[in-house]
């Protein structure tokens, strides 16, 4: 098939500037920690070599600052309450930490003649107030009380290192250099000064290896292989159902873990698409995988998940399907979701790894997981970015925009409308009834900081095109976007849906450039419809018309 030479552009180019623009990273507000504690103390635990601790009080002094000295100074006070003799003298600090609620965590190790017993910690939470309001760990009576206990090492950490490799049979070649500390190590009722010596290796069976080496005696008191194997913990793929934003019944792939001596659980991951690494929906609040203890997902808290996991992956579906593209990147990357992002967040956003979607206000806007549309818009970035990588401002990201808006139209089939399912009630009643408009864009205003540079609604005409600075919605990138799209939907009314994203897909991936502008995406556009329909089609002629009805020649 011949193909048509791309037309010059006559379009009156735009400035470009170098470069593209990240969307901006929104960190989600932290809670605010409660006002009052209630005293509690829970059962402790008692046994001669190993006292857990948790004790959760607030006391009436403040302290000045959430310091060691102070850490220690409260611990001293509460000696007799915590059975921790000593502790300025036996604690020694391993790390000192402030999370995002103005909490400050200050772990203390135990130690012997400052020698470390081997996993006894301590840790005094400050809360943002400096009140200590919890302290929790493990202290090592025993040792603390056993005066014969020795801390003067006879055997070498190299003779250590020798018997260790010996006890597990090592291979020559490990992972690692070998790593040795002295520590008191409690082991079948007894305190032993010993060398804790790790071994990682991979060969047959591979090793994460701890041996402890008695440091006068030189025999291996106790050795444990730290690697977790595979068949611990045992995935199966899953069908699952849970309720999305709207109530929908939605059929989900998830995974069944299987841990031995922990209960089955149920997680929102998806590993069983040959080829790719999988579809993960994450909870931004905390940061992982969404679990629940049964295959039935059907809670509000769990239903932005919900949708985001099925949509994920009717979205990945289509690309497969209808352009044999293999996720994102066309080489099965993980496809990656996080909601519950911001508060009171109206936005959703693709950062250049994973998609984000905020719950909205509940006003405006509900979840924006909630609409397929909006996840094959955000996804779509990232096909874009892995193609033609159109820069994010004037025109090219006005591009960037309108394909991910054509996308979101052509997997969310039902209409031309961007953002239908995700305005809240509120907004509706007002008028609002989608985000955007690909059929009839000048039905819904723009914003007020973006209205001084047109006639204050979605321009569908180069007449109506919107000037704007760089500052501004990147030059235009949203509004300006409409144009475009208002061809889109042109074209596609005269050829269908299943045509418009064949001709679309390929000039994305096939023609445009980072700095590609509106005639260039045209003439990009019509080549795509020659290449695949033929000069002369129907397809060619449909595309030509759309574009010319939008003042793009």
């Amino acid at each position: 098939m011949k193909k048509k030479k791309l037309l010059p552009a006559i379009l009156l180019s735009t400035a470009f500037i170098a470069g593209s623009l990240s969307p901006s990273t929104v960190l989600a507000k932290p809670h605010e920690a409660a006002d009052s504690i209630q005293v509690q103390t829970q059962k402790q635990w008692n046994e001669k070599a190993n006292v857990p601790i948790f004790v959760k009080e607030r006391f009436a002094e403040n302290y000045e600052s959430s310091n060691v000295k102070n850490a220690l100074d409260f611990l001293a006070k509460q000696e007799g309450k915590l059975g921790i003799n000593n502790p300025k003298q036996n604690l020694k600090v391993k790390n000192i930490e402030k999370d995002s609620l103005g909490m400050t965590h200050i772990r203390f190790e135990q130690t012997k003649n400052n020698v470390k017993v081997d996993g006894a910690e301590i840790v005094v939470h400050f809360n943002k107030d400096h009140q200590v309001v919890s302290v929790n760990g493990h202290i090592n009576q025993a040792a603390l009380a056993d005066t014969k206990l020795t801390t003067s090492a006879t055997v070498s950490k190299d003779l250590a290192i020798k018997e260790a490799k010996s006890s597990v049979k090592a291979p020559l070649e490990l992972a690692f250099e070998p790593e040795s500390e002295l520590v008191v190590y409690p082991f079948e009722g007894k305190n032993h000064l010993a060398h804790k010596v790790n071994l990682t290796f991979v060969d047959d069976e591979p090793g994460n290896w701890f041996i402890y080496v008695d440091a006068n005696s030189g025999k291996v008191i106790d050795k444990i292989n730290a690697l977790l194997h595979a068949e611990e913990v045992k995935k199966k793929h899953h069908n699952g159902v849970g309720e999305g934003v709207h109530g929908q019944l939605r059929h989900i792939h998830t995974t069944k873990e299987i841990s031995k001596g922990s209960p089955t659980v149920f997680k929102l991951y998806d590993e069983s698409h040959e080829n790719l690494e999988g579809i993960y929906t994450l909870d931004y609040n905390t940061g992982e995988i969404f679990s629940n203890p049964s295959s039935s997902w059907k809670d509000p808290y769990l239903a932005p998940a919900v949708d985001a996991q099925y949509n994920s992956e009717k979205v990945y579906n289509y690309y497969l399907e209808e352009h044999n593209r293999n996720s994102l990147d066309d080489n099965g990357m993980a496809i990656i979701s996080y909601v519950h992002v911001g508060t009171n967040f109206n936005n959703a956003f693709w950062n250049g790894r994973y998609m984000a979607y905020g719950d909205g206000d509940g006003e405006f806007m509900v979840p924006l997981s909630a609409g397929l549309d909006v996840a094959a818009h955000e996804m779509t970035h990232g096909v874009i970015t892995n193609s033609a990588n159109l820069q994010y401002r004037f025109q090219s990201g006005a591009l960037n925009e309108s394909f991910a808006d054509v996308f979101g139209a052509l997997i969310d089939e039902d209409d031309w409308e961007m953002g239908e399912d995700i305005m809240a009630p509120a907004a509706k009643a007002e008028g609002r009834t989608a985000l955007r408009s690909l059929s009839n864009p000048d039905q819904f205003p723009v914003s007020a900081e973006r209205a001084p540079y047109g006639d204050g609604y979605y321009p569908e005409h180069m007449d109506e095109f919107y000037d704007m600075p760089a500052n501004v919605d990147n030059g235009g990138v949203h509004v300006n976007s409409s144009i475009t799209n208002h061809a889109a939907f042109l074209i596609g009314e005269e050829i269908g849906k299943e045509k418009l994203g064949q001709i679309y897909y390929r000039a994305l991936t096939v023609y445009l450039t980072p700095t590609s502008d509106f005639s260039d995406a045209r003439n990009a556009i019509v080549q795509s419809a020659a290449d695949i329909y033929g000069d002369g089609s129907p397809e060619v002629a449909a595309v030509e018309s759309g574009f010319d009805a939008v003042g793009i020649f």
